[in-house]
């Protein structure tokens, strides 16, 4: 007996389906770049050359100092832009929460952290804008840096990590939106 094939309607069906379910390209740019992100933000040179601590609280920050650096580079380029930076952010949160529930945090009280979590993020946002607005004058960054990324650590070089930051932020701006659109960003070292 030979074997069935789909008959015209269900191809069609089919092609439908995957259409419809298919992950959105801001979706999936938003996804790449928080990997991106994630691996920048782990470059050893963060902690042995900058001296950030390598702690959960240090890696939250690293995290979200690089998140805020693209959220900074895409905000006002457009609709795709802003749907990349949604896609962007909510991978972020995605992944705050999974490393929640890695450490052990109970179902009952992850809401409650991430919570705190995303205020403190949005926190972070608002004070990142403020500082940038503010160069060139940059005390306010180096402020910035010092109560977060250099939260637990005594005598820190923020001077390094704000000249990395505005290298960082140079970099960005100079890279082509559509590169961001597809999820690529090209770092400079730590």
């Amino acid at each position: 007996m030979p074997p069935l094939t789909p008959c015209g309607g269900e191809i069609e069906a089919k092609m439908i389906l995957e259409r419809l379910f298919r992950p959105k390209p801001a979706k999936i740019a938003g996804q790449k770049l928080y990997s991106e992100v994630v691996s920048q933000a782990r470059q050893p040179e963060f902690y042995s050359r900058l001296g950030a601590p390598d702690t959960v609280e240090g890696r939250f920050e690293l995290y979200s100092l690089h998140v805020v650096l693209l959220l900074d580079r895409l905000k006002r380029q457009g609709e795709a832009a802003a749907d990349t930076a949604q896609a962007l952010f909510d991978a972020y949160v995605s992944a705050l929460d999974d490393a929640l529930r890695e450490m052990g945090v109970g179902d009952l009280s992850v809401g409650k952290k991430m919570r705190k979590l995303g205020e403190a993020f949005y926190g972070r946002v608002k004070s990142y804008e403020s500082a940038l607005a503010s160069l060139p004058d940059e005390a306010p960054l180096a402020a910035l840096v010092g109560r977060t990324v250099y939260a637990e650590a005594a005598d820190a070089p923020t001077t390094a990590m704000v000249a990395y930051v505005l290298r960082q932020r140079q970099n960005l701006a100079d890279q082509p939106l559509d590169a961001f659109l597809a999820g690529d960003v090209a770092w400079v070292a730590p």
